[in-house]
This record gives C-alpha cells, sequence and structure tokens, in this order.
C-alpha cells in the first residue's frame, strides 16, 4: 500500500516502510505532447482569417481541450526524449494533434467561457 508523508518539508511516496520516490522527482516527467500541441496551436492561430478572442483563457482552454484529446507522450530521460520523437514523427500523430488543435478552436470560439463584448457598432 502506498502513503505519500513530509519529513524535512519534502514529500516522500512510500510503499510500506520503502520510499520509493520523492514527490519532487515528478518534475523529470515531461509530456512532449504539450509541446508538439502549442507548437501546432500556434500555427493554427496564426493562420486564422476571422476574428476571435484570444486572450489567456480562451487560448489555454484550446491548449487544454487539445492535449486532453491526443495521446500523451511522457518521458524522463533522454533516451526516453528518442522514443517519444519517433512517436511524433508517425503520421498518424501528427495528424491526430492538428485535428484536435482544429477541433479545440472551433469549440473555444463557439463557447468561450467568458462573456464575448460585443465590437460592432450599432
Amino acid at each position: 500500500m502506498y502513503k505519500l508523508a513530509t519529513k524535512d518539508n519534502l514529500q516522500y511516496i512510500f510503499m510500506g516502510d520503502d520510499m520509493i520516490l520523492k514527490k519532487d522527482d515528478f518534475e523529470n516527467l515531461i509530456n512532449e505532447s504539450e509541446t508538439v500541441v502549442l507548437a501546432e496551436l500556434e500555427s493554427q492561430l496564426d493562420a486564422l482569417s476571422e476574428p476571435m478572442c484570444l486572450c489567456n483563457e480562451c487560448v489555454l482552454d484550446m491548449a487544454a481541450i487539445a492535449l486532453n484529446t491526443v495521446k500523451p507522450l511522457y518521458r524522463v530521460s533522454l533516451l526516453g526524449s528518442l522514443y517519444t520523437a519517433t512517436a511524433m514523427d508517425e503520421e498518424n500523430y501528427a495528424s491526430s494533434v492538428k485535428k484536435a488543435v482544429s477541433n479545440a478552436i472551433e469549440r473555444v470560439g463557439n463557447n468561450p467561457s467568458h462573456e464575448v463584448e460585443n465590437t460592432q457598432e450599432e
């Protein structure tokens, strides 16, 4: 059974009496799909032909929706980054990222999580 404990202001995960991880070790987990999704989001937002809200909240919503759609590619080491680079090069993965980002932009554009000011003059 796992338990979380604090000692000397550091958090540790224990299995029985054996420490297996410091909570800080999780900072080494990197989701490479974040980099790919954010680059694709930037590219698609730059190419928009219609105006839409690009406030921080809306762009973060777009990124979150897209990231929840694509396959995560976590790594911890250099060897792991080689694995994720190979996985990201697959045509299916690139296509799924483009589609996820496009859908996220459309979804947030149609339903922003805040009120949108009407900027047209009446």
